[in-house]
C-alpha cells in the first residue's frame, strides 16, 4: 500500500493533531517550532524533513507512547529511559504525553545535550532529567550508584541496530521491565540476527509490532522485548 508524505502545512489545518494529542498540543507545537527554527541549522533534522516535521519525527515518535503506558500500567513508580535521544525523538515526545513518568534522557553529544535542555525548559517538562553519556557509560554509572535503579522501560529510535542495541539498552531495564525501540521494516530481519545478543544481555520473548499513527499513515514498528 502507497501512502502520501503530510506536509506540516496540511496537518495544521486539520484537527488531527487536536485528535491526537489533545490538551497536550500546544507543548508539540511549541517543539515543532523550535524544530522549525533551529532543528536543521543546529543539525537535529535534515533538510528534507524541514516541511514534514509533524509526520517525520513527532508523530513517528508518538506512535511508540500508547506501548509504553501499556508497559507501565499498574505501577507505582513509570520510569523511562531514551538512549540516544538525539533531538529528542523519541524522548521529550514522550515526556510531554506521559506527564506521569519519570524520563530520563541520555545523549551522549554536548550540543544536543544542550538543545534538549532548552527543549525540557522551553516546554516546562518537570519530568525530565537530562544526562550527557554513552549508553554504556551509563551501564557502569547505575552497577555502582546505589542511589540509581533500573528503569521500567528504556527506548530508542534509530540509534543502532538490535545487534548493537540490545546491548546497550537491556541492561538498563529493570526485572520484568521492556525494552520498547522504534524501528523501521527491517525490524524483523533485525532481531533474528540479535537473537544471541538479546539472550545474552538478558532479553527474553521479542516481538515486532506494528505501530499505527493514524489513518492514512504509514504505521513504524516498535521492537519489544521483555526482560528477565
Amino acid at each position: 500500500m502507497d501512502f502520501t508524505i503530510h506536509t506540516d502545512e496540511e496537518l495544521e489545518k486539520s484537527a488531527l493533531l487536536k485528535d491526537l494529542f489533545g490538551d497536550v498540543l500546544p507543548k508539540m507545537e511549541a517543539f515543532k517550532h523550535k524544530l522549525t527554527q533551529e532543528g536543521e541549522e543546529r543539525g537535529i533534522i535534515g533538510p528534507r524533513d524541514v516541511d514534514i516535521i509533524w509526520e517525520r519525527h513527532i508523530l513517528n515518535s508518538a506512535a511508540i507512547v500508547p506501548f509504553i503506558e501499556s508497559s507501565t500500567d499498574g505501577q507505582r513508580f513509570k520510569t523511562v529511559a531514551d538512549i540516544g535521544s538525539g533531538g529528542g525523538f523519541p524522548g521529550i515526545v514522550v515526556a510531554a504525553c506521559l506527564p506521569d513518568h519519570e524520563v530520563t534522557l541520555i545523549e551522549p553529544m554536548e550540543r544536543r545535550v544542550e538543545w534538549l535542555n532548552e527543549c525540557v525548559d522551553q516546554l516546562e517538562l518537570g519530568n525530565v532529567r537530562v544526562v550527557r553519556a554513552r549508553a554504556e557509560e551509563y551501564i557502569h554509572t547505575l552497577k555502582h550508584d546505589k542511589a540509581l535503579h533500573p528503569f521500567s522501560v528504556v527506548t530508542s529510535r534509530a540509534v543502532a541496530p538490535m545487534t548493537k542495541l540490545s546491548g546497550w539498552t537491556l541492561p538498563l531495564v529493570k526485572h520484568s521491565g521492556q525494552l520498547i525501540a522504534l524501528k523501521g521494516r527491517s525490524a524483523p530481519a533485525e532481531v533474528r540476527k540479535a537473537a544471541k545478543e538479546i539472550q545474552k544481555s538478558g532479553g527474553r520473548n521479542p516481538q515486532v509490532l506494528e505501530a499505527p499513527i493514524a489513518e492514512g499513515f504509514e504505521p513504524t514498528h516498535v521492537v519489544i522485548i521483555d526482560k528477565k
